[in-house]
């Protein structure tokens, strides 16, 4: 490799790195720039190892191809979430914000060379196969991910709606690799899900952060208040919340925080380190909140939970978050790509950073499945029921045998009570906190 073109590499590289160089008589001469001057000798052994492998590699390998790997592995060996995007990642990436995209619908971050499943989106392929938070996926089809960048698994996993895909998982606790055949479909994410769980108390679900997470949250505190006469409380469910747009986590916060400090970040330039501040209005009125997380919960997830926590406004239940309490910044290139760079770290309104330490909930529940929730475990026995039992002695008249309307309601009621125990103890358990704090906030006069 002639000196030209070995100077000419030295100086994009340099030029890569956000530095200046001038080239004088002598050749390349360093230029202090930025936090000092630039590593000329590190440089040059980039130039010889990309001489070697254009001249000594067993396969052809275009300059572009060269440097955009290059590119690509400065980013990913500095933490999981930074990344190159090449055109069609960038593009992906701005439509995933949207709630519109192709594909197995799972979130993925790199974790010891494999992917890792952060959380399934809801109602996506991914979820109804079965795949769980934690999952570890080491073949896409016959292909290891050892050694692929995240971007090019996320390329083999997405593909024509209709085809489908085998994924190789290793799960703890399962004692061989597990494997799942799904069928790519198109992704779209309901990002605010609603229903009324008992009389006044309501259910909303946030599945991921969108551009208009917020104003789906308003529709839905506004449907629930119209269902209920008196919407005493909610349970927000963050559980396997990947995360997504920051502002949407900020605005979501908002809406039930009536003043103070919601997140900030720190960085090492200034206009990374910013501050989010509430505005007046609680979209519940005071009532009470409890809020469900788990390991899947992430990012923006985080956010929500840590200011409601902080703040003292609602009660976090269900397991510890994942701990994603970094900012990722996208910085577009010229060339239509995009550089996805770690820029700050965010804390809690108490100064508390999450990264790689997560939220722990207030109360700890974790998921189980009870499969004998009959009458007896709702109900159990009283003396009422006890043959030849005494009156209660206090004048009250004891409670007739109800009609037949008045049962089959009580049936009704049993029967949802039994399956909510049986298909989301958590919930169900939230909604027993969430009737406790309303009976504490009647009391107080709240």
């Amino acid at each position: 490799m002639n000196a030209l073109i070995r100077n000419f590499l030295v100086l994009t590289v340099g030029l890569m790195l956000g530095v200046s160089l001038a080239i004088g008589r002598s050749g390349l001469a360093e230029r202090n720039v930025g936090n000092g001057p630039l590593p000329l000798d590190d440089l040059r052994v980039f130039t010889e190892v990309f001489e070697k492998i254009k001249n000594d590699y067993v396969e052809d390998r275009s300059d572009k191809e060269l440097i955009e790997s290059a590119i690509s592995g400065m980013l990913s060996n500095l933490d999981p979430h930074s990344a190159y995007l090449n055109e069609d990642a960038f593009k992906e990436l701005q439509v995933g914000t949207t709630g519109r995209f192709g594909g197995l619908g799972i979130e993925i971050s790199m974790e010891d060379g494999f992917v890792k499943v952060v959380t399934p989106i809801d109602d996506t392929p991914a979820q109804r196969a079965g795949m769980q938070p934690g999952d570890l996926i080491i073949r896409l089809d016959d292909q290891s991910v050892k050694g692929m960048s995240l971007t090019e698994a996320v390329k083999i996993m997405r593909g024509d709606v209709g085809t489908s895909i085998e994924l190789t998982v290793v799960r703890e606790g399962a004692e061989k690799p597990l494997t799942f055949n799904i069928t790519r479909d198109i992704i779209r994410v309901k990002s605010v899900k609603f229903r009324t769980l008992e009389d006044g108390f309501g259910y909303v679900r946030i599945s991921q952060f969108q551009s208009h997470t917020v104003d789906n949250l308003a529709d839905a505190i506004s449907s629930l208040k119209d269902e209920n006469e008196n919407l005493k409380g909610i349970v927000l469910d963050l559980r396997n919340n990947p995360g997504g747009v920051l502002n949407a986590a900020v605005g979501v916060s908002d809406a039930f925080i009536d003043k103070g400090m919601i997140v900030y970040t720190e960085g090492r330039t200034g206009d990374s380190d910013t501050k989010f501040y509430a505005s007046n209005g609680d979209l519940m009125q005071g009532a009470p909140i409890v809020v469900l997380i788990n390991g899947g919960s992430a990012s923006a997830s985080e956010i929500v939970a840590g200011a409601l926590q902080d703040h003292q406004r609602a009660v976090i239940m269900g397991t510890e978050s994942f701990g994603k309490g970094s900012v990722q910044t996208i910085l577009p290139m010229n060339n239509g790509t995009a550089v996805k760079l770690t820029t700050a770290r965010y804390f809690t309104p108490n100064g508390r950073s999450i990264q790689a330490e997560g939220i722990v909930p207030d109360i700890k529940t974790e998921r189980l499945r009870v499969s004998n929730a009959d009458e007896s475990v709702l109900k159990g026995i009283k003396e009422a029921d006890l043959s030849g039992h005494l009156s209660n002695g206090n004048g009250k008249k004891e409670k007739t045998k109800k009609g037949k309307d008045s049962k089959k309601a009580d049936k009704a009621e049993k029967e949802e009570k039994k399956s909510l125990v049986s298909e989301d103890y958590q919930l169900y358990e939230a909604l027993n906190l969430l009737k406790g704090m309303n009976i504490m906030h009647t009391r107080l006069g709240r």
